[in-house]
Parts: C-alpha cells; structure tokens; sequence
C-alpha cells in the first residue's frame, strides 16, 4: 500500500534471416566456436558491412505487428564502447530515429486489461560470446554470435507488476513466433531480457534511482527478478536510504539480484553515425505490402477459434498462445471434426508429456493426422479411453501410427456381447458376496464386479457393454 511500481523492459529478439545483418555468415545456432564468422563480423581493419535486406523487411513485420509507426527514413549508428565481446570497440544499432516507435500491446493480467506502450523497436548486431573458463581462471571469446541480427524492443514503464511482464512477454513472443521473425529460444540466447525498475513512495512522492537487471533468459527469472528488486527498492524507501542508479545481474542458485556496476547514461557510449551504412529507406507502398504480408495474429485467432469452433474462452488462450500449438489443433480438429474433444487432449495428454520430456512442439514425432485416427478408434470402439491414452504415449514416443501399435500390441477391445456374456457370468460365479452386496442396494458392489471383469479382459473390454451386461445379468 502507497507504493508504486514502474517497470520497463528492454528485449532483444534475434531473427531468423540466415546469414547475418552486415555479411553473409550463417546465423545458424552452435557450431564450434570461431567458425561462423569472417572478416567482417570479427571486426577487422578495412572491412565495410552491407546491409541485410531480409533483416530490415523482418523487423519491420515486428513493428507493424506490436502497432508501431515506421520511420521511412533511419539510420545506423556507432554505439562507442570496448569489451572483449565486441570486436570492433563498438556495435552498429540505432539511436537518433530508430525503425519503429509508439506501439503498443495490449494484455490481460489478474483479471484485468492493459495496454503496454512501446517506446521503440530499432535494428543492431548481436556480439560475440564470452565462456567462462572455470579451470583456467579466465574466458574465451566465441564469435560465431557477433553480427546476428537484432531487434531490441524498449517498452514504457507501464508495467507495474511480476505478473503484468510474465504477460506482455508471454503475448510478445507468440506474436514473434506468429510472424515468423523469431523462434524465441530462450535457451539458445535468441530472446533476452533487461528490467528497468524503479519503486515510488505514492504519499511522499520520493522515487528510487533506477536499477537495471541483465540478461534474464528465461520468464521465470524475470517474475522472481522483478519481484526482489521489488521488494528490495521498497525497504530503501522505507528506511529511508539513498538509492543508487545501478546494474545487477540475477543469480538463480541465491534467488536474488548481485551488484554489477553502477549505470552509466546513454552519452557514455558516445554515439555518432556510421558513414559506411547506407540509411534505411522505406516508403509507404513497402509498408502496406509488408502489412498484407502478416498472418493471422494470436488475438483475432483466439476470438476465430471460439466462434467457429465453439471453444470455451480458456481453451482458446491457451491453443493460441503458441502458434505451433494453435496449428496441430485446427490440423487435427479440420480431420475430426469435434474441436472439443481435440482440445482436450492437446490440452491434458500432449501438453502433460511435451512438458515431461522438455520438447518444444514442432520437435514431436505425432502428427495432426494420428491423433485424429486415434480419436476415431475409439469412437468406433475399437479401443477403450484407457486404451487410447496408453496407445498415445507411445505415438509420441515412436511417431507410429495408431492402428499399427493397437495391432503390436492386441489392444482391441472386446466389444463382442456373447464372449462378454461368458466372463461376466463366470464373475458373478467367483463373487458371490458382490452379488449379494449389489441386490441388497450397495451399488459400490456394481463397480467392484466391473472391475474384476476388466481384470479378467486383461482391460480389453468395452466398459460400457460391461455396465450394461452386468446390470441386466444381476438383476435375472
């Protein structure tokens, strides 16, 4: 109470063009180190970079997509700073009018909507890569990363919670993904993330300096970063203390934020403009035509996939927040025809066991089609529902079809009434005091009995039949 929170995000997104902004090396993840990069990504004497077209046609899709204006005329600066990262001594980014600025996107977060604005969105080069060389007491430097190219993405302070950044990153990236530019792998490094936070004392009017939080790759380690700092800079205004402008980094083993070096101002990096880049041009008509060329994005998919599929509000946030996911379902749900009952296994059976075996969606060997010929064993009756969800793990696991494993496997059910008639009655043989219990009005006995029949069946029976047959059975 009487505290508020001020929290800016700066992302930086790599895209997904396949050679890099200045030159014509991969941008191809891995690879041992040193051997993605040339003369002029490695910052040598007398090389002149060329621009990447794809790069600049790419983060213009994301500018249109997070509602940003397009600048029609920007330019490339030097951004002066040395670290062994940076072979060159500086990075060409964008500061005096960068590609895009004044968007926004809108979330919903404990129930409520807000819009996030976005200050701006410009185009640099990624650096190289330190590795910290434990036994030796030193680092290495890998330049395979230097010149892949970046958006960085700087929003408002408009955020005031852990929960409201968990969500404008969540949306973020699945339009990222949605459009193509990005695959937002957070574990390779091609979405990361700084938090700018400051706290303000609402009756006093007395603010803390603003502190920088670095490189959080993962939104886990932003929520709990944001909530420390949090909790940190309002116990300085409670004491009463002087606050510092600052640079941390988040240490996930101690769960909280070390300090790094003090902050220093965007002069300090003393930025002028590069004459060996060309300034970006881009008129109108090439923003209308990159503008028609985005897809279907996550907002207008959620509200399709309840009116043309009847789903329920929360199925579709959760299909649609991932562009792979939402896929797989119309795929699936396009052969089967009830969307329903497709999400509810997207939903519980492929998302429990993409989570158990850490696999992102598009890596997964099942497809649309088998899960649809799945489905329709069952409603055949084929097989059982406990059938089918053994029958489903090892799809996932095998990428075999359906009918394949129920065929390795003999799972097909038993749905014949006159065998089904033989097993029940010798149940009922084996299990008198059952019967007794059942006709005395214990209907827990009915379930006992069905049990022993599935037992008997090795669970091949149709549980159905089975209720029906010992019904009609036990009351002759």
């Amino acid at each position: 109470m009487g505290y508020k929170t001020m929290v800016g995000l700066e992302i930086h997104c790599e895209l997904l063009t396949k050679s890099k902004i200045f030159c014509g090396c991969t941008t191809e993840f891995g690879g041992q180190p040193n051997t993605h990069c040339c003369p002029t990504c490695a910052g040598l004497p007398g090389e002149l970079p060329r621009l990447n077209k794809g790069v600049v046609e790419y983060a213009a899709k994301a500018c249109l997509a997070l509602n940003c204006e397009i600048a029609n005329s920007s330019s490339m600066e030097r951004k002066s700073y040395y670290y062994a990262d940076l072979p060159k001594g500086y990075q060409l980014s964008q500061l005096f009018v960068p590609l895009g600025a004044r968007g926004y996107l809108d979330i919903q977060a404990n129930g409520q909507d807000k819009r996030i604005r976005i200050r701006r969105i410009h185009m640099e080069e990624d650096v190289g890569k330190l590795v910290h060389d434990q036994s030796h007491d030193g680092s290495l430097v890998d330049y395979n990363r230097s010149g892949v190219p970046l958006i960085e993405i700087v929003t408002e302070p408009d955020i005031s919670s852990a929960q409201e950044a968990e969500a404008f990153l969540t949306k973020l990236k699945a339009i990222l993904q949605y459009i193509g530019v990005s695959d937002c792998k957070m574990e390779e490094g091609s979405l990361r993330c700084d938090v700018n936070i400051t706290v303000k004392d609402t009756q006093t009017g007395k603010a803390t300096k603003i502190t920088e939080v670095k490189n959080l790759n993962s939104f886990k380690a932003v929520y709990k970063a944001i909530e420390y700092e949090e909790a940190r800079h309002r116990k300085i205004l409670e004491e009463g203390r002087l606050s510092t402008k600052q640079t941390r980094r988040w240490n996930d083993d101690l769960g909280k934020t070390t300090m790094m070096r003090t902050k220093g101002e965007s002069q300090d990096y003393r930025f002028f403009s590069d004459a060996s880049v060309l300034s970006v041009e881009i008129d109108d008509e090439e923003i209308q035509r990159i503008k028609a060329s985005l897809p279907e994005m996550p907002d207008a998919k959620y509200k399709r996939f309840i009116e043309e599929y009847g789903l329920p509000e929360y199925d579709a946030g959760v299909l649609t927040g991932s562009k792979d996911l939402s896929e797989f379902f119309e795929d699936c749900a396009k052969i089967y025809g009830d969307a329903k009952t497709v999400s509810n296994w997207v939903m519980g059976d492929l998302l429990r066991l993409i989570k158990e075996k850490d696999v992102e969606i598009r890596d997964i060997k099942i497809t649309p089609q088998q899960l649809a010929s799945l489905l329709e064993y069952m409603d055949k009756g084929t097989i059982s529902g406990a059938m089918a969800k053994k029958v489903f793990e090892e799809m996932f696991e095998s990428g075999k079809d359906p009918g394949v494993i129920i065929k390795e496997r003999g799972m097909v059910q038993i749905s014949d009434e006159g065998k089904l008639r033989e097993i029940i009655e010798e149940v009922i043989a084996q299990n008198p005091k059952s019967v007794e219990d059942y006709k005395g009005g214990k209907k827990k006995a009915l379930g006992f009995l069905v049990g022993q029949t599935m037992k008997a069946t090795k669970g091949s029976a149709n549980p159905q039949l089975v209720n029906k047959l010992l019904k009609e059975l036990l009351q002759s």
